[in-house]
């Protein structure tokens, strides 16, 4: 299997420093070189931003090679209260802002829970969707939850990745979670 290090889209992720540092899964793909750490002022191909109007889907792929992949990562709670990143980014317009498919959370922390996934999961999420299932993978090894998150999410990964457009992944979302969900 390849490293998350390796391939055609870089990863780069923005820290917000919110999270306790032993629960931060952001500083621990840093730590195994899967990803490298971007400054505030950072931009990338695509910024994954849950607020973002549009979902990530096949079609932003040339783009996230070209410039990469751009996470934050940063508390739930404080994203929630704030409704954008520590710096205004997710509103800022830095980067071409894609928010991730509905996904179900297997993490300790938001166990379960629908659209809250922490930062390894989110990247292995939009790797998968770009693709790179191999990569999506290897960057969930060795994380408590992480081969329970392709488990519980396989079929609504496979299938948005059938999906050519943004347009796609909405009408995948209303087919696979009911037509109530914002898209």
């Amino acid at each position: 299997m390849p490293s998350p290090a390796d391939g055609p889209i870089p990863l780069f992720l923005r820290f917000a420093g919110e999270d306790h540092p032993r629960a931060c899964t952001g500083r621990k793909l840093r730590e195994r070189g899967f990803l490298a750490a971007a400054g505030s002022g950072a931009r990338a191909g695509v910024l994954l931003d849950p607020h973002a109007p549009h979902p990530l889907s096949i079609a932003d792929r040339e783009r996230a090679e070209r410039a990469g992949l751009l996470a934050v990562d940063c508390s739930w709670n404080r994203l929630g209260e704030r409704g954008r990143y520590p710096d205004g980014s997710g509103t800022s317009g830095k980067g071409h802002r894609r928010r991730l498919p509905y996904l179900i959370a297997s993490n300790p922390q938001h166990y379960g829970r629908l659209a809250e996934l922490n930062t390894a999961e989110a990247l292995a999420a939009a790797l998968w969707i770009l693709g790179e299932p191999d990569r999506a993978r290897a960057i969930l090894g060795g994380f408590s939850g992480g081969e329970e998150f392709f488990r519980i999410n396989g079929v609504h990964l496979a299938r948005y990745r059938e999906c050519a457009d943004a347009d796609g992944i909405r009408a995948a979302e209303r087919e696979l979670f009911g037509p109530g969900r914002r898209s």
